[in-house]
């Protein structure tokens, strides 16, 4: 297996104030346990906090690669010969992607948390996906990771 010249990972990982929001879930859950004893508000405070983060967890394990020529964000795997320019988006114009200018049949990981973004044009002819979006932290360091993994898979 092939390495591109600059691999990149990123998690997007879920905020730290979604874990609050995972202790308040079990707060509320002990809360409506109370009446029926000290054993079961405790259950719930525990049960409820584990659910929900477990939740917050699941969504944020989410990874984005460049790795071996191909592009890997989610479920999906696209060879970056199949892709075309990779265009960096501010937090305003990937909102403005993610809304009005968005095309339902492009490809979109989107994370609400995270304002920036990278959108790729598709170049496969056979692919009737026009462009990625991906929510990212990083969109200048993916869009280069993207630039060295095609010049490197041409080059071979």
């Amino acid at each position: 297996m092939q390495l591109s010249a600059a691999p990149y990972e990123e998690r997007l990982t879920a905020p730290r104030t979604w874990w609050l929001l995972a202790f308040l879930v079990g707060v509320s859950m002990a809360l409506i346990l109370l009446p029926f004893g000290t054993l079961p508000m405790l259950g719930g405070l525990a049960g409820g906090t584990a659910v929900a983060a477990v939740v917050a967890s699941s969504y944020g394990s989410v990874r984005i690669r460049v790795v071996g020529g191909h592009l890997i964000a989610g479920d999906a795997k696209i060879p970056v010969s199949a892709l075309g320019e990779a265009e960096v988006l501010d937090a305003e114009e990937a909102r403005a992607w993610r809304t009005h200018k968005a095309d339902p049949r492009s490809f979109m990981l989107l994370r609400a948390y995270i304002p920036g973004a990278l959108r790729v044009d598709v170049t496969d002819p056979a692919d009737p996906t026009p462009y990625v979006f991906l929510s990212t932290r990083e969109p200048e360091r993916l869009a280069q990771a993207l630039r060295a993994a095609k010049e490197s898979a041409d080059a071979a």
